[in-house]
């Protein structure tokens, strides 16, 4: 039986893709392949009666193509504060267990990993303001990310754009902007000035509450 579970938090992402990505498109990536990153923040959530209120997660992604073509790789980083059952439980909404075929992106992006490298549990610093479209994301010898806004190219002024998904897995309305990050360890990435988006994820084990 498929527990039940819910979060509610802001998501940062930033991928390899030119801004607005195609894959959000059901189109090709910019430049053949997938990589990214995303972290967040749960401001309320529960997996079955484990509170998850006010623990972070962060994972890294890669594919050697578009992410629908699979073989790809992940590593998932959860929050130290996180007790043993906490962990459990993020782990499986991470990996897309307990989750309704094809509800969440976490569940979509986990039936096309082959390479699940060991979880890491340490401190994860985060800040993420979702219509400012600024992040920050330190996971010390792992993960620095930043994401801004995008600039105009004339005047300097911060762009605004907005996706939105009514049938989406991941998200309703996501804010695009700019990110920059880089990754070491067991999956190593450099982006610089590629599609970010921020959004507020609302969901549970049968997808994306609207």
């Amino acid at each position: 039986m498929t527990t039940e579970w819910h979060i509610k938090g802001p998501q940062f992402t930033n991928c390899n893709c030119d801004y607005g990505c195609p894959c959000q498109f059901n189109a090709m990536p910019t430049s053949g392949r997938c990589y990214a990153i995303a972290a967040g923040r749960i401001e309320d959530g529960h997996y079955g009666d484990v509170s998850l209120e006010g623990l972070k997660w962060a994972s890294i992604l890669s594919w050697p193509g578009p992410i629908h073509e699979g073989q790809g790789s992940v590593q998932i980083i959860i929050d130290k504060n996180a007790d043993e059952q906490q962990r459990e439980a993020l782990l499986a909404i991470l990996s897309g267990a307990d989750t309704e075929p094809g509800a969440t992106h976490f569940n979509v992006f986990a039936s096309t990993m082959t390479t699940l490298h060991d979880p890491l549990f340490m401190p994860i610093d985060i800040k993420v303001d979702v219509d400012g479209r600024t992040a920050t994301v330190r996971v010390e010898g792992v993960i620095e990310a930043q994401g801004e806004p995008i600039r105009n190219p004339v005047t300097g002024a911060a762009h605004r754009a907005q996706i939105s998904m009514p049938e989406g897995f991941e998200y309703v309305t996501a804010e695009i902007g700019s990110g920059k990050t880089t990754t070491t360890g067991a999956i190593p990435l450099t982006m610089d000035s590629t599609h970010a988006h921020w959004a507020v994820l609302n969901m549970n084990q049968s997808g994306v509450i609207r």
